[in-house]
């Protein structure tokens, strides 16, 4: 059984950071690329940032110099270091594991990150 659980959301004032982890349990975690989404109420889900299995990232314009993607394989986990957090960051953001050749996708429960003073 796949799961990806997300921890480390909250209530953050603007200028504050947050870290985000996602454990994964299921998958031969090493092989996926690993992605953070994030939603917003009244929009649709849009890519954060993206981790490949050999350790490239990407970033969607926004976040750029504010976010860090890693990934830990012995560990089994992605995290989401957030900094200097704005309050448009506020989503809920979703862990994503993905072997696209293999057309196999899973997406964690998601974490609620309100950055608000």
């Amino acid at each position: 059984q796949v799961q990806l659980v997300e921890s480390g959301g909250g209530l953050v004032q603007p200028g504050g950071s947050l870290r985000l982890s996602c454990a994964a349990s299921g998958i031969f975690f090493r092989l996926y690329d690993m992605a953070w989404y994030r939603q917003a109420p009244g929009k649709q889900r849009e890519l954060v940032t993206r981790i490949t299995s050999g350790g490239s990232t990407s970033y969607e314009d926004s976040v750029k110099g504010r976010f860090t993607i890693s990934r830990d394989n012995a560990k089994n986990t992605v995290y989401l270091q957030m900094n200097s957090l704005k309050p448009e960051d506020t989503a809920v953001y979703y862990c994503n594991a993905e072997r696209t050749t293999y057309h196999l996708t899973y997406w964690g429960q998601g974490t609620q990150v309100t950055v608000s003073s």
